[in-house]
């Protein structure tokens, strides 16, 4: 597999863990990329749940007896909170999130459910959110990665990629964490090496980090 290039990193070794250690002003430029889809990148501190709460990043919900012509109104619980959307019927469970809902972590990649970006959990099983519609999930519940982290308190899979390094653009980073926590909560799934990356293969990172994102995987095992 190709690697990908990238400019030098100023880093040094940590004799104690053997990883790589980067100067605090690359640390403090990668949490600040935010955490709510660690969409760029990783982290944030519960950046995602008050996004996810803030009115003022909202689109208006459903209104009214009932819904207008040519829509359906569906309800289902996302990150912990009810929601109500009239919808068309076409529109597509990836667009519902990040138009409607303004949770924006769930990335829109190939809209062919070949690259994992848009990966979610409904009622606790990963799906790709482009090959849903909206109008199949009533009564669902539904987690984004911005339900992902507890408060401040980042879930270990988030902390893992953190400390592992496992992502360069970012793009693809809220995918293979939801794809991640699920196969980890997978007991058909087997532990080793081979059996993690045969259970992520549909995940696409485009910048080559797969070694480091087996590596957040594998360390965050027996922690979720």
């Amino acid at each position: 597999m190709a690697q990908h290039s990238n400019p030098p990193t100023k880093q040094r070794k940590n004799t104690a863990t053997g990883h790589a250690q980067y100067s605090e002003s690359r640390r403090r430029f990668i949490k600040s990329v935010g955490v709510s889809s660690l969409a760029a990148a990783t982290t944030g501190s519960g950046l995602g749940a008050a996004w996810a709460e803030s009115p003022s990043r909202e689109t208006p919900e459903a209104s009214g007896d009932e819904p207008s012509d040519g829509q359906t109104r569906i309800t289902f619980k996302i990150n912990g909170r009810e929601r109500q959307l009239d919808v068309a019927p076409n529109v597509i469970l990836l667009d519902a999130i990040r138009d409607r809902l303004q949770l924006t972590g769930t990335k829109k990649g190939c809209d062919h459910g070949q690259c994992g970006a848009c990966t979610v959990h409904v009622n606790g099983t990963s799906i790709n959110s482009c090959l849903s519609l909206a109008v199949m999930h009533d009564g669902d519940e539904i987690t984004t990665v911005e339900g992902l982290a507890d408060g401040d308190t980042l879930h270990p899979i988030q902390q893992a990629f953190l400390e592992e390094d496992a992502y360069q653009c970012g793009y693809c980073t809220s995918g293979q964490m939801m794809s991640a926590t699920a196969v980890l909560a997978d007991s058909r799934i087997g532990s080793s090496d081979a059996d993690v990356r045969e259970a992520m293969s549909g995940n696409i990172c485009r910048c080559g980090a797969y070694k480091n994102i087996l590596a957040a995987i594998q360390s965050t095992r027996g922690n979720v």
